[in-house]
């Protein structure tokens, strides 16, 4: 696994070992960025289930100019924490050991706003149209936010009001549904 574009554009990232977590490999991390930038400028970022943090450290390689890595698992946030050691970013991000509900809430009382969401939980966990509604009564998302959500391609997430479901695309089993606040 690896960055693909932008300020660390081919370097390699860390990963954590195992089967506990499931990857976006590098073909489905490439064609998210290239459907919601590729480029940016500037704004926040939150990587709620980071794993490894790779869809964070892209968008952070890619322009974003913050991110709030999110994992409940100690391993997990260990390898995002030696991702953003070897990137030197550590001014740039924030790390949150704890479940995603839990991360909402106090990123909420911490006045937080985001640009970019990126949801890719366990597919089993079914947490996404959940995760959503908080996201917007929590006011958690900028006036144009953008969120990625990494689904099983099965998958059939409901309308939710205040988002506009803007981009879906397959690629073997994961399904990328992109929604825009307005």
């Amino acid at each position: 696994m690896r960055v693909i574009a932008g300020e660390f554009g081919s370097r390699p990232l860390k990963t954590l070992e195992g089967r506990l977590t499931r990857p976006t490999t590098d073909k489905v991390k490439e064609s998210i960025f290239n459907m919601i930038g590729p480029y940016f400028q500037g704004g926040s970022g939150l990587d709620l289930f980071a794993g490894s943090g790779s869809l964070g450290i892209e968008a952070l390689s890619r322009g974003v100019e913050d991110m709030v890595f999110v994992d409940k698992s100690h391993g997990a946030l260990k390898i995002v924490q030696q991702n953003i050691q070897q990137f030197h970013i550590a001014s740039r991000t924030q790390t949150l050991k704890v479940d995603a509900k839990q991360a909402l809430t106090q990123l909420s009382m911490q006045g937080k706003v985001f640009d970019y969401v990126f949801l890719d939980p366990p597919y089993a966990l079914q947490i996404i149209p959940e995760l959503l509604n908080q996201l917007l009564d929590d006011q958690l998302l900028a006036p144009e936010a953008t969120i990625v959500c990494e689904v099983d391609k099965d998958t059939e997430l409901p309308h939710i009001d205040g988002l506009e479901e803007w981009k879906t695309r397959q690629y073997g089993i994961t399904k990328i549904v992109i929604f825009k606040k307005g």
